[in-house]
């Protein structure tokens, strides 16, 4: 019986010379490609800290201002990416979200997708092309500009 490597194992359940995004016709690399792990993480950390000092500039960062500071980064996030197609992070680090389907994002995708992001556990499981699951929800995805 032969023994399958890990490497291997991830490759079949994959599928071999898969990507993320593959599935949605989307590039390996470059533009339009989807964004990766490293861009999203910094791009929602630099939403997070200008969330963080609008909070501390109108005296309600802190422990009691913990949920003000959320409602901020919510709003933040819906009104950035209606108006930008992506937040004041991913416009840092190179990101935009786009409709699967094209067009104009509109409002009400920046809105489920945000509540679904401001519950953290929808960014944690991933649909099987690759997205995660605030931005299947949306009918959205990340890409690279």
């Amino acid at each position: 019986m032969a023994r399958s490597t890990p490497s291997s194992s991830a490759a079949a359940a994959h599928g071999a010379g898969d990507w993320p995004g593959k599935l949605l016709g989307l590039p390996e690399s470059g533009p339009r490609s989807m964004g990766g792990f490293g861009r999203r993480l910094g791009g929602l950390a630099i939403d997070w800290a200008l969330a963080s000092v609008i909070s501390l500039a109108i005296g309600t960062y802190g422990a009691a201002g913990n949920f003000v500071t959320l409602g901020i980064f919510a709003v933040l996030q819906v009104l950035f990416i209606a108006l930008l197609s992506g937040s004041f992070g991913h416009v840092c680090v190179g990101l935009r979200v786009v409709p699967i389907r094209g067009g104009y994002v509109g409002v009400w995708r920046p809105v489920v997708r945000t509540v679904l992001l401001c519950v953290v556990i929808p960014v944690l499981i991933h649909a099987k092309d690759g997205r995660p699951l605030h931005d299947a929800a949306a009918g959205t995805v990340l890409v690279r500009r």
